[in-house]
């Protein structure tokens, strides 16, 4: 049986950002991923852009992962305007006034992979387990699938929102299914975005416009479930032709820059985020619907605040599974989490109901986030810190 003091199980980005956390800690950790170690050095582009908070960006500076993204990928969110329906009426949101010069960065996921992987690969304490699955999952220990047990005083499920750590440790979790599907790919248009996310509650279907480096933007479209096959299927000219139209030509002639992927939204929120010598971050802990761009950056900071604890445990001589250790990062994390999950999720069910008087409440939101200055101001404070 091999020992460790803390045993991660998924090497996505907020499992290696907690491993990275913990350097010089002196903590021996295993990170354990079904995924070939090639794959985490070199990750394929899967077609997400993430919108990184100021916030997400500092800790990416800490942890020494912002330097592995190439300055030439990312896209800065300079405003950001809601629109709703096919009105030409938007919410806007403006940099300009909110002490900083830019809401939020937009970052391929898979380069945030890399970077986080670069961190964490050469670290004296950390093992990385990988090409490997989990069979069995107990207090304090796991069992990999070719029946190797390794023992840590803390395990720690980073395994995505459909986690099988957490289920199997009897863990159980709020499911919300949509009904909806995120068809994702990055366009390149004729008309420069200046820098302008814009957010377009149609009817049918939601259209975000994210402004990558250069004449590009990340295009991201949630539709019905049952529409999106045919979507998918679309020739790349007649779906670009689609989002061109539905954008009211903005952005001039708009291209395919790289392939459609399309994923399944399902929100999900974990009943509990720690038990004895147990804890959950990322979606693990909380998966969020990517309208309100929460996610990654609520993930990153969950990781660093259980970090903390830990690190401040050790420092103090407890025990690093023990539940008063990890209870205040449940309780941290939970008292952020808990509201945006449940605003995200009511945004999103106001803004996919078709029914006269959603319409009618739409609109007067919209009008008042702009007649209202410290409600807009509070909006933009939650865009610079948490999501963008």
């Amino acid at each position: 049986m091999d020992s460790f003091d803390i045993i991660v199980v998924g090497a996505g980005p907020a499992g290696l950002g907690f491993v990275r956390s913990l350097s010089g800690s002196g903590l021996k950790v295993a990170v354990i991923e079904r995924l070939s170690e090639a794959v985490l050095a070199d990750p394929p582009e899967d077609g997400r852009d993430i919108a990184l908070t100021h916030a997400s960006e500092d800790i990416m500076n800490k942890l020494g992962m912002w330097p592995h993204i190439p300055e030439d990928a990312c896209g800065v969110i300079k405003d950001a305007k809601v629109v709703n329906g096919h009105s030409d009426y938007a919410l806007h949101f403006a940099s300009a006034g909110s002490g900083k010069d830019y809401l939020g960065r937009i970052v391929p996921n898979h380069l945030i992979r890399r970077a986080a992987y670069e961190e964490v690969k050469g670290l004296p304490d950390v093992t990385l387990i990988c090409d490997a699955s989990v069979e069995a999952v107990s207090t304090g220990r796991v069992v990999l699938e070719n029946g190797k047990t390794l023992k840590a005083s803390l395990v720690v499920a980073a395994d995505s929102r459909f986690s099988e750590t957490r289920r199997k440790m009897g863990v159980g979790a709020e499911m919300e299914d949509f009904g909806r599907v995120v068809i994702v790919c990055e366009m390149s248009h004729t008309q420069p975005h200046d820098g302008v996310a814009t957010e377009c509650f149609h009817y049918d279907q939601t259209l975000a416009i994210l402004p990558m480096n250069g004449a590009v933007s990340s295009v991201v479209v949630t539709l019905a479930s049952d529409k999106s096959e045919a979507a998918m299927a679309m020739p790349d000219a007649a779906f670009a032709a689609d989002i061109q139209a539905r954008f009211g030509n903005r952005l001039g002639k708009m291209e395919m820059a790289s392939p459609r992927v399309a994923y399944p939204l399902v929100g999900v929120f974990a009943k509990r985020f720690v038990a004895p010598r147990f804890a959950l971050v990322g979606d693990a802990a909380v998966g969020m619907h990517p309208v309100t761009a929460h996610g990654y950056n609520l993930g990153l900071t969950g990781a660093v605040i259980l970090a903390e604890s830990v690190i401040q445990a050790v420092n103090e001589g407890t025990d690093i599974g023990g539940i008063n250790v990890l209870l205040p990062y449940e309780r941290a994390h939970r008292k952020v989490a808990r509201p945006l999950y449940l605003g995200t999720n009511a945004l999103v069910k106001l803004y996919t109901d078709t029914r006269l008087p959603a319409k009618i409440l739409r609109r007067a939101a919209l009008r008042l986030g702009n007649v209202l200055p410290p409600v807009r101001a509070r909006i933009v404070q939650q865009l610079t810190q948490y999501g963008a």
